[in-house]
């Protein structure tokens, strides 16, 4: 039986593009999705709206600088799940912006932009799929383990 194989570069090349630049977007205040963002995290502590969309810019920058080297995926799975959790908030938090007439079979352009991710999630999985092979919480020792040295 063949086996397909393909260089992971193929989808590794276009999570960084994608997550860089929406995230450098953010960063120098020019993102369109800034005032969704703003309008999700205004209950979050620490700073303002308008700054956690530059954290968040910051953050989807090194998710995207963590894909393109195979040392550093398992970081930028991380970060990105952690990421995409938020990203499907708007869905719940503001359904009238998100989907029309609040029925969740007809999304906005916001709730199809959110909705997409799916595909990015997908891919980082298929990417990532020898460091989702390792115990989970093996890994996330040595992290750990490491930083204390």
């Amino acid at each position: 039986m063949y086996r397909f194989n393909t260089n992971d570069y193929l989808i590794r090349i276009p999570l960084f593009v994608i997550f860089f630049w929406f995230g450098l977007l953010k960063v120098i205040e020019l993102s369109p999705a800034q005032g969704l963002i703003i309008d999700t995290v205004y209950w979050m502590p620490f700073l303002s709206p308008k700054d956690w969309v530059v954290v968040i810019g910051y953050w989807e920058m090194l998710i995207g600088l963590f894909f393109l080297a195979k040392k550093t995926t398992f970081y930028a799975m991380l970060l990105l799940f952690l990421q995409m959790s938020g990203t499907f908030m708007p869905l719940v938090l503001l359904p009238s912006v998100t989907f029309q007439n609040s029925n969740i079979l007809l999304p906005t352009l916001e709730g199809q932009y959110i909705i997409k991710n799916i595909i990015i999630i997908t891919s980082a999985i298929v990417v990532g799929r020898y460091y989702l092979n390792q115990p989970f919480f093996e890994r996330i020792a040595k992290l750990f383990s490491r930083s204390y040295k």
